[in-house]
């Protein structure tokens, strides 16, 4: 097979390297790639929002399945405009992807069809949103964008002039574009939070191996919300127990609400949640694969993807019996100085093979270019060095024992992924 993944950053790197060990694969694309994936497929510059471009390269080249990871894509339709030319692809259709392209759309659902989630009221005046929160008076608060914010559309108030100051820059200086037009103003819910990933043909749902992200730019999470420092798998809160109510009570509920609405989601649904006192909730929906997330579950699976994506898109998951490895991974994210805002481009990275591997774990590459045989950064998240291990301390050792390898000028990354409060 021929296989075109869509993306450029850490977790397309994850897939393509799954995507590597399937015997099915001869040949793998990546549009646009980057540096690290240059050295596990061809990259062809062709910008992941380019749907038609895309439809273009697939037929000229006779690929047989396009991957789209990201959701800028999803959420325009590039599964439409892709599967509208008779091209095989992997991810939910524009009508699905609203699930994660729409917070408004998304709580709404939870609403609707009894989906357990925090508490919310919708907003399209930032002087209602005040009124609101002024009235409530219970902080701290979550303020969110509607649409799509690169993971960063979600602030925390801790008081009354941050929630002002949250409402300013969302709705009135529009840092995240018309995705803060509307606004979700919801209760701050307590509890450990726990990614959990699920393939899902639309009919059946099967939930990937658990994992925690941790969001926080600096250690004890502190600082600005980024895209993700590290991740670890599996999830030390979410027991047996904890996972058969999460089935019972949000995973084939949604999976039916999605259903009844005439939006049936196909590809991989993120379910963010919180193990709250009151049992586990909704704290948000992503239509695709987490990142960094997928740089830890991915690595655990056993059963080859492709034969997953095919069962996915042909709608016969329950034929599938997907294998998972017990062993436990850890990814510690190295970031450029001033993440999640301004940082510099351009900086040699040191300590690389030239495959930009580094021996004893493997290293997914999220922002980085290929230039005159030097791996340069490239993205304010530039790598995601990830671990296997018997238990979670012997893959975090490992992965910070690859992270002592590798350097580039102001590299950041938190000193306590996996720690467990």
């Amino acid at each position: 097979m021929k296989i075109l993944v869509v993306g450029s950053g850490g977790r397309e790197h994850t897939i393509i390297r799954k995507l590597k060990e399937s015997p099915r694969v001869e040949k793998i694309y990546a549009a646009p790639g980057n540096g690290g994936i240059s050295r596990d497929a061809k990259c062809v510059a062709i910008g992941a929002m380019d749907k038609d471009g895309i439809a273009k390269f697939a037929k000229e080249n006779d690929i047989d399945l396009v991957f789209v990871a990201p959701d800028d894509p999803l959420a325009d339709g590039m599964v439409d405009t892709l599967t509208e030319n008779g091209i095989r692809a992997f991810g939910p259709t524009a009508s699905a992807a609203i699930i994660e392209g729409s917070k408004v759309f998304s709580k709404n659902l939870m609403k609707k069809y009894g989906i357990p989630t925090a508490a919310y009221e919708v907003f399209n005046d930032p002087a209602k949103v005040m009124e609101y929160v002024e009235a409530q008076n219970k902080y701290p608060v979550v303020i969110k964008a509607d649409g799509l914010a690169l993971g960063k559309g979600v602030i925390i108030a801790a008081n009354r002039d941050e929630a002002a100051a949250a409402v300013k820059e969302i709705m009135e200086d529009k840092k995240f574009g018309d995705s803060g037009n509307n606004v979700v103003v919801e209760e701050f819910l307590t509890g450990p939070e726990v990614s959990v990933l699920a393939f899902t043909d639309g009919k059946v749902v099967k939930p990937m191996v658990s994992s925690k992200d941790h969001k926080r730019a600096y250690d004890n999470d502190e600082g600005l919300n980024t895209g993700g420092m590290g991740t670890i798998s599996p999830n030390p809160y979410y027991t047996d127990e904890i996972a058969e109510i999460c089935r019972k009570t949000i995973f084939e509920p949604t999976i039916a609400a999605m259903n009844s609405e005439g939006r049936t989601f196909k590809g991989c649904l993120y379910f963010g949640l919180m193990i709250t006192p009151d049992g586990p909730k909704v704290i948000e929906y992503n239509a695709r694969f987490g990142d960094p997330e997928a740089q830890v579950v991915l690595p655990r699976l056993r059963t080859d993807l492709v034969d997953i994506i095919e069962a996915v898109i042909d709608e016969r998951l329950s034929e599938i019996n997907i294998e998972w490895s017990d062993e436990a991974t850890a990814c510690v994210v190295m970031a450029s100085g001033g993440y999640p805002l301004a940082y510099k481009k351009g900086l040699e990275i040191t300590g690389l093979d030239e495959n930009g591997q580094v021996d004893g774990a493997t290293v997914y590459h999220a922002g980085t270019k290929y230039e005159d045989g030097k791996f340069l950064t490239n993205g304010g998240r530039v790598l995601g060095i990830t671990a296997c291990g018997s238990t979670l301390g012997d893959a975090l050792a490992k992965a910070y024992a690859a992270v002592g390898r590798i350097s580039f000028d102001g590299v950041h990354y938190r000193k306590d992924i996996g720690k467990i409060n």
